[in-house]
């Protein structure tokens, strides 16, 4: 299949980044459908949708006059106008009225070209959506995991077609950080591959290939030591959410400290993470307070931005 056959996208999923990686496909064009398992689902995504239309349309407004809001995933720099951000407001509200947002499985994938799985980071449940979403799938169509810590090879065998499998990662606030990670698995065919690579720069991210399989690829083996050592210093009190920010900002720069981020990735991926260290079930280990206490926060519905609350309140 070549990219010009790709036409129906599925994003299995409507959390942070399965949204984000629905809108921004819906915004390029794509005809987007996200699935999801419950009505309860479809309740807690729109929300999240409704976030990304407005964001995208406030983003469009700022790059008229400020270059500092530029966004790589809207528009080309050199094509960057008062006139063309917006003419591409039109784009912002095509993509918010069509996108569609179903539970049923034929709805969903019975005529998908690519699908982009981004069900919960947890390996049982993913083995488990592969096996029911091979029965509902055309023989064309060609899958790739969000994943951000676990491998394609994991789940080859469970997708039915292992060649038309792979990896493909996006960081988070994909409009501005347009970073797309492809990574196969020994069994990835070519065509599967050199697809994905295309389809990423045709949503208007930058491909980044990973050349060989590795847990957290190139952004995530870097990132979650970092976000988890900055964790590791609030469940042990050593400093508190604002001061940990403050260190790593006031010395290096950066526009957002760990638990910012942490914030923005969203705090139950943080915790599915964590809970699949095995010391996390350790009682008094420090990854063992850090599961906790990101537990209670979460069942306290403090999960990040998008729920008004996580380390910070965005209430106010």
């Amino acid at each position: 299949m070549d990219i010009k056959d790709v036409k129906k996208v599925v994003v299995a999923g409507g959390g942070v980044l399965g949204s984000q990686i629905a809108f921004q496909s819906a915004y390029m064009g794509y005809d987007v459908t996200i699935w999801l398992r419950s009505e309860g689902s479809i309740g807690r995504c729109q929300p999240k949708i409704d976030r990304l239309h407005k964001i995208y349309l406030d983003t469009l407004e700022a790059m008229k006059t400020d270059p500092r809001a530029y966004a790589y995933g809207l528009v080309a720099k050199e094509e960057c106008t008062p006139e063309k951000c917006e003419a591409l407001k039109a784009n912002v509200e095509a993509a918010y009225k069509n996108l569609k947002l179903v539970t049923d499985w034929d709805e969903a994938f019975k005529d998908a070209d690519y699908v982009i799985e981004a069900v919960a980071e947890d390996p049982q449940q993913k083995k488990d959506f592969y096996t029911e979403l091979q029965k509902h799938l055309p023989e064309r169509t060609v899958i790739v995991t969000n994943s951000s810590t676990l491998l394609p090879s994991t789940f080859a065998e469970y997708t039915g077609r292992p060649e038309k499998f792979l990896a493909l990662h996006f960081a988070n606030e994909i409009w501005k950080m347009p970073t797309a990670e492809v990574m196969r698995h020994a069994g990835t065919g070519d065509e599967a591959f050199e697809l994905t690579v295309a389809f990423a720069a045709a949503i208007r991210m930058v491909p980044v290939k990973v050349q060989k399989e590795v847990p957290g690829y190139l952004l995530n083996s870097m990132l979650v030591p970092f976000l988890s050592a900055a964790m590791g210093l609030w469940a042990a009190g050593v400093g508190s959410p604002e001061d940990i920010d403050l260190a790593w900002k006031l010395s290096t720069g950066a526009p957002n400290g760990p638990m910012q981020i942490l914030d923005i990735v969203g705090l139950q991926t943080a915790y599915n993470i964590s809970i699949m260290k095995p010391e996390a079930k350790q009682p008094g280990t420090i990854q063992n307070i850090i599961a906790t206490r990101l537990k209670e926060k979460i069942d306290a519905g403090e999960t990040g931005v998008n729920a008004g609350k996580g380390f910070y309140d965005y209430t106010k």
